[in-house]
C-alpha cells in the first residue's frame, strides 16, 4: 500500500504547491495536487502536521491550510514583519518566530495566541522545538542563541556567539543541537550547552536536517547536498543533488531506508533514496517534479509518520532553574503538554499587536 505523501513548497511568487506523491512504482512520481495564492508577498518559510500545512510570509501574515479537509482555515495576524520560521510540536501547538523579535506560540486547537515572547532584540532567524516540548532553541540578529522554557516562558540560557547565526535544530534525541553560521556548523552537547565541535562546509549553509541522531544533511550555495558525523565531524558522503543552489532540505523515514527532499533554484523537487548504515553510500534518485517556480522551502506532509499527542505526563522542567538542571530534566523525560498561559513579554516594550489579538482570521 503506498504512503501518503505530499510535498509541500514555497515561492518567491507568494505561491504555495502541493504535489501528491505516488509510491507505488519503482520511479516515484509527483503530481500537482493544489495552489494556494493567500500572500501578498513572496513565501520565507513552510511547516507541515499531521492535520496543518502553515505557511509564513513576508506579508507579515501566516496562512493555514487544512489539509484533512482540503480546505483554506484563514490567517494568523500577530506579526509585524516578515515571518522568519515555523515549526510545528506534535499536532497541537505552532511556534512562529519574526523580524519583530517575537516568538508566538499557537495552540492549533481554536488557532489562539498562548504565549508571545520577545525572544531577540533584532529578527528571529530560527527556532528549533526540543523532541520534550519543554523547550525551544531561537537563534536572532543580536548575535545571541537563547534558550527557553515553554512551561513558563521565560529565558532559561543565553549565549552570546559573536555572530548573527541563521540556522539552530535539536538532534532527534534531544541530547544534542547544532548552530550553522555561515558556513560552519558548531555542535552543541545540551548538558553542558558547550561545542563539542565544528564542522565547516565549502559553501554558505541554506538548509540543514537531522535524517538521524547522528547524520547531519547540509545544503549550502551550490549543487551539493554534504552529509555528515556530528559525532566526529566528518564528513561521510556527498552527491550532486541539483544543477543550481540547493534551497531547502526536509527528509522522512520510510519502511527500511530514509528519503531525503531537496528543493533548488532551478525550480526541482527531488526525491532521494538513502540508507542510513555505518558506510553510507550515495543516494538513489526516487523521483523528480519541475514546480518551474523560484522555490524558496519545503516540508514533508506525511500524517501516517505523525505521532499521535495523547501524553499527559507532567511538566518537570518548570522547576529547573539551572541549564544542568533543564538538561538533566529533557534527558530524563519524553514527552509534555505545553501549558495554556497569559502573554509573557521579556521586555518592557510591548509590541504592536494586530486588532484581533493574535487570533485567526477566519475566512
Amino acid at each position: 500500500m503506498a504512503a501518503v505523501l505530499e510535498l509541500v513548497v514555497g515561492s518567491y511568487e507568494q505561491v504555495t504547491m502541493g504535489y501528491r506523491v505516488n509510491t507505488d512504482e519503482k520511479e516515484w512520481t509527483a503530481k500537482a495536487n493544489f495552489t494556494h495564492h493567500a500572500h501578498m508577498a513572496s513565501i520565507s518559510a513552510v511547516a507541515a502536521s499531521e492535520k496543518f500545512v502553515v505557511t509564513g510570509s513576508k506579508d507579515e501574515t501566516i496562512q493555514v491550510y487544512d489539509m484533512k479537509k482540503r480546505i483554506e482555515h484563514g490567517a494568523l495576524l500577530h506579526h509585524d514583519g516578515t515571518i522568519t520560521c515555523l515549526e510545528f510540536y506534535d499536532s497541537t501547538h505552532l511556534l512562529s518566530g519574526g523580524e519583530d523579535g517575537l516568538l508566538c506560540v499557537w495552540t492549533t486547537k481554536k488557532w489562539e495566541c498562548l504565549k508571545t515572547i520577545k525572544a531577540h532584540k533584532g529578527s528571529v532567524s530560527s527556532l528549533s522545538v526540543h523532541p520534550s516540548g519543554k523547550l525551544v532553541l531561537t537563534v536572532g540578529t543580536d548575535k545571541t542563541l537563547r534558550t527557553w522554557n515553554l512551561i513558563n516562558g521565560r529565558s532559561a540560557f543565553i549565549k552570546n556567539i559573536k555572530q548573527n547565526a541563521h540556522i539552530v535544530k535539536w538532534s532527534p534525541d534531544g541530547d544534542k543541537y547544532v548552530v550553522v553560521v555561515n558556513d560552519k556548523v558548531d555542535v552543541y552537547n545540551l548538558e553542558t550547552a558547550s561545542v563539542t565541535g565544528t564542522i565547516t562546509n565549502p559553501k554558505r549553509i541554506s538548509s540543514v536536517k537531522f535524517l538521524n541522531n547522528s547524520v547531519l544533511a547540509v545544503a549550502g550555495d551550490d549543487e551539493i547536498v554534504r552529509m555528515c558525523d556530528v559525532g566526529t565531524q566528518k564528513w561521510v558522503c556527498e552527491f550532486k543533488a541539483h544543477e543550481t543552489r540547493v534551497k531547502a532540505i526536509d527528509s522522512f523515514m520510510m519502511k527500511d531506508y530514509c528519503v531525503l527532499v531537496t528543493a533548488s533554484n532551478d525550480g526541482f523537487i527531488k526525491m532521494w533514496k538513502l540508507h542510513l548504515k555505518e558506510e553510507l553510500e550515495s543516494p538513489t534518485l526516487l523521483g523528480e517534479v519541475n514546480t518551474s517556480a523560484r522555490l524558496t522551502c519545503l516540508a514533508v506532509w506525511k500524517p501516517s509518520s505523525v505521532p499521535s499527542s495523547t501524553s499527559t505526563e507532567e511538566p518537570a522542567a518548570a522547576k529547573a532553574t539551572t541549564s544542568q538542571e533543564l538538561a538533566s530534566d529533557l534527558l530524563r523525560t519524553k514527552r509534555v503538554r505545553i501549558a495554556t498561559e497569559e502573554v509573557i513579554l521579556e521586555d518592557e516594550s510591548k509590541p504592536k499587536k494586530k486588532k484581533d489579538g493574535g487570533k485567526s482570521n477566519k475566512k
